[in-house]
């Protein structure tokens, strides 16, 4: 009986302490609430899943059991963080969730302000501005809210965290200048703010103040003028400027361990000889320099072969003048080198083959001439030589090495090499220019010596076969010509014919006949510069397209079919086959497509890759899964385009994995805005950002597409264009400039206000017949009113969206001098940027 009374008392005690951890108003219960509200079973340390301080990610004070820390990454979270939960965790000094779908915070969250220390976010789902309370946690170290969905401005009261050592705020999309408040956040010593759309300078006194800073990333922004000073910033090991639009290059006040440096894709010009000798003196610690894509000008700077810590050099693409590429010193410990397009001269020095840890050797698009050196190949895993003036044989030991490597490319020199030792796949795309003089190149002594015969067999063979598919293939095209004779008897169109024609545009030659064309169709490389290692061929096209199947075909506009395709892994794109790109050589098209390669902006369609297989240029996009404006505002449902205009190219969709637009999200004025002032930036950047200014010529709603987050952007930039300005009627007027990309962006800017079509829809009684003619003649007479969509008129304040109809009227000027910049327009735009609810 002693034995069953006291197994009764041990149950109830330990049932009492059970119910007692899960009283309401503790910690306990806050979390175990947090944790059954967003759906997630908590696992236990020690096997006690009753006791919340045991759970995996749960720590607590020892002595008042209150949660401390609670480090749950990647826990599968989703969903808006429940009042009264974690908000009400008054001891929590520590908080990560990050790597979750968490959407919005609570609105106690601020409750935590007294005791939080460290707070992860990152990679979530949270949108909408950063909350104005973040000045209340005084006491905070280390904030991290990258990889969200965070918009809006910096607020000014982080101006209070003057405790804050680490902050990360990249991949959003916060916009406006980095605030002065900043400045008051004096214990810094790591900034992350890349990959945002912040825009202005960043502010005076920045090196000053942060005497403790030792990464600084403003990477991917838009951020302009001259370079930060940062002679203050005597911690400095981390410094990455790339991507923006700064101007003004000062690197004299750097100081400190620096370790990398990235000026890259920016707008850097002046004399790279400002760069001199003493300040060098002081980057002993440097392990990276990339100035690449900027417009630096000069030689390069003297001292380079002082660096000897120096494992990665990338100054490719700039304006350098013309200069000896043997008077050059190189670091010798580099293990990445990238000259490209530096304007060097004459032959490579022998002291490239000093680089024993060389993996990556680029000196292509220069002007060198000569043989090319021995080099030591035991590390060497990317070399590309094209298009210079080399010439002579590559060496056997180079030529031995090539099988191993991942990429090579000695295409466009007049160099001569072995044919036996490649693939047909090799030889067309590494050596495209060059000569195979196999085996006489290479051994001219064994003419007569051992194997010759058998050489000389091969030979022979090889002959008599080019021969033989000669005479067949000639066989074949006659009987096509035939077949085909009598419907090319009736007509032949013309370009200018086959631009008027009604219905949907027939390509100049059905896919089934150019694609026949291509031989040896896995021996024609498909370049992915994204993925630069995967060998894709025009084989792995023809199978993501069908062999260019109708099935598979978005569209046929006037500047070629699209079609739709899944490549290898999963790579989602839409496959644009140019009409009249055989016009131009396969060097210049490669040339082009690469250029436009590297132009990357949030609001530009990326340029993916390219394909030239045959006569037929093939140029590869980044899949738009949500359409483009000109289906969104015109034709209904969403993705499912109109048949009545083929003029305009547009994509298909199928919407399987699209976010959806409801009703409610595409006809506000918000939204609209939103296209808007997308769109403007990525013109502006093509105006203004990049190293040569790009004319869109093509600014048009169906050149405007949505991506899966519903962001919108720009492509086919460099197409003919399409709403043609007044200044077009006259001939010797008649080229693309930025300003009549500007005129086609107030075309645009009417369709969204308006939610009418530039020609062919109705304007209410008045005799004109274009959207423009008739909507400047409401603007002068005032009546905007009659302008504005019916379907937007209630979701905004009217003044903003009268204001966008007067911009829209500048853009719109007969007189090109009069219609503003892409620049001006985007800054009159987020004037009248919606308030955020």
């Amino acid at each position: 009986m002693g034995v069953g009374f006291f197994a009764l008392y041990l149950s109830i005690t330990l049932l009492l302490r059970c119910l007692a951890s899960q009283q309401p108003n503790t910690d306990a219960a806050f979390v175990s609430e947090f944790f059954r509200q967003m759906g997630v079973v908590p696992s236990s340390t020690n096997g006690n899943s009753s006791q919340v301080c045991s759970w995996r990610g749960v720590s607590c004070d020892g002595q008042t059991e209150r949660v401390v820390s609670l480090v749950a990454p990647g826990f599968g979270f989703a969903g808006p963080i429940p009042e009264i939960t974690i908000g009400k965790l008054s001891a929590l000094r520590v908080l990560d969730l990050g790597d979750n779908n968490i959407t919005a915070l609570p609105s106690d969250f601020g409750e935590l302000s007294g005791s939080l220390r460290s707070l992860n976010l990152s990679s979530n789902e949270i949108a909408g501005p950063l909350p104005t309370n973040i000045g209340n946690f005084k006491g905070m170290e280390s904030l991290d809210l990258s990889r969200n969905r965070f918009s809006g401005e910096i607020p000014s009261e982080v101006r209070s965290l003057s405790s804050l050592r680490v902050l990360n705020l990249s991949k959003n999309s916060l916009g406006s200048s980095i605030p002065n408040a900043i400045l008051g956040c004096v214990s810094l010593v790591a900034v992350d703010l890349s990959s945002n759309r912040l825009s202005g300078s960043v502010p005076d006194g920045f090196g000053a103040t942060f005497a403790n800073l030792s990464t600084l990333d403003l990477s991917e922004n838009e951020i302009s003028g001259k370079m930060p000073d940062i002679s203050g910033l005597n911690s400095i090991t981390y410094l990455n400027l790339s991507g923006n639009l700064l101007r003004e290059l000062d690197l004299g006040g750097i100081r400190g361990p620096l370790q990398v440096i990235d000026l890259s894709n920016n707008q850097f010009h002046g004399l790279i000889s400002q760069v001199n000798t003493s300040s060098i003196s002081t980057w002993s610690s440097l392990v990276y320099l990339d100035m690449s894509m900027n417009e630096l000008t000069g030689e390069f700077f003297s001292g380079l072969g002082d660096l000897r810590s120096l494992k990665h050099l990338n100054l490719a693409f700039n304006k350098f003048s013309s200069q000896e590429f043997l008077h050059i010193e190189m670091p010798s410990a580099l293990r990445y080198l990238n000259l490209s397009n530096t304007n060097l001269t004459g032959q490579i020095p022998p002291g490239i083959s000093q680089l024993h840890d060389l993996k990556v050797f680029d000196v292509s698009q220069n002007h060198i001439t000569g043989k090319i050196p021995e080099l030591s190949t035991g590390n060497l895993q990317v070399i590309d030589l094209s298009v210079n003036n080399l010439t002579g044989e590559i060496p056997e030991s180079l030529q031995q090495k090539l099988s191993s490597m991942e990429r090579f490319n000695f295409s466009y020199n007049n160099l001569t090499y072995c044919a036996e030792k490649f693939s047909p796949e090799t030889l067309i795309s590494s050596f495209i220019g060059s000569q195979s003089d196999c085996p006489i190149a290479v051994n001219p002594d064994g003419v007569g010596s051992k194997g010759s015969k058998r050489r000389a067999l091969k030979l022979g063979l090889a002959i008599a076969f080019s021969v033989f598919f000669l005479f067949a293939g000639l066989i074949c095209l006659a009987v096509a010509w035939r077949r085909r004779g009598r419907s090319w008897a009736i007509k032949q169109p013309s370009f200018k014919e086959e631009q008027n024609v009604s219905g949907p545009f027939r390509f100049q030659t059905d896919s089934t006949t150019w694609v026949a064309d291509v031989k040896l169709a896995t021996s024609v490389p498909v370049i992915i510069f994204a993925k630069p290692l995967l060998n894709f061929t025009f084989a792995d096209l023809l199978s993501a397209t069908s062999h260019f199947d109708q099935g598979t075909l978005l569209a046929e506009g006037k500047f070629g079919p699209v079609y739709r395709g899944f490549l290898p892994g999963g790579i989602h794109v839409a496959v644009k086959v140019l009409v009249h790109g055989s016009a131009v050589t396969d060097q210049e098209a490669a040339k082009e497509f690469e250029r436009l390669g590297q132009i990357k902006h949030p609001n530009i369609v990326p340029l993916a890759g390219y394909c030239l297989a045959g006569d037929q240029r093939i140029a590869i996009y980044d899949y738009m899964e949500n359409g483009n404006l000109q289906n969104l505002l015109h034709d209904l449902p969403l993705g499912v385009q109109s048949t009545e205009d083929w003029t305009s190219d547009t994509w298909e969709q199928d919407n399987a994995g699209a976010q959806s637009i409801t009703t409610e999200g595409m006809t506000t004025w918000r939204f609209r805005h939103k296209i808007a002032i997308g769109a403007a930036r990525a013109m502006a950047f093509l105006h203004h950002g990049c190293s040569s200014q790009i004319v869109h010529r093509d600014v048009k709603a169906s050149s405007i597409y949505l991506d899966s987050a519903l962001e919108p952007r720009l492509a086919d930039f460099g197409l003919p264009f399409s709403y043609a300005p007044p200044e077009f009627s006259e001939p010797e007027n008649a080229s693309a400039t930025t300003k009549s990309d500007v005129y086609g962006f107030g075309v645009v800017l009417f369709e969204l206000l308006t939610g009418k079509k530039p020609i062919g829809d109705e304007y209410a009684g008045d005799k004109e017949t274009t959207l423009v003619s008739w909507a400047r003649a409401l603007v002068r007479r005032n009546e905007l009113t009659r302008l504005v969509d019916p379907k937007i008129r209630e979701t905004g304040p009217e003044k903003q969206m009268e204001e966008a109809l007067r911009i829209a009227y500048l853009c719109t000027a007969d007189s090109p001098s009069k219609r503003p910049s892409m620049q001006q327009i985007v800054g009159l735009l987020k004037d009248i940027e919606p308030a955020t609810i």
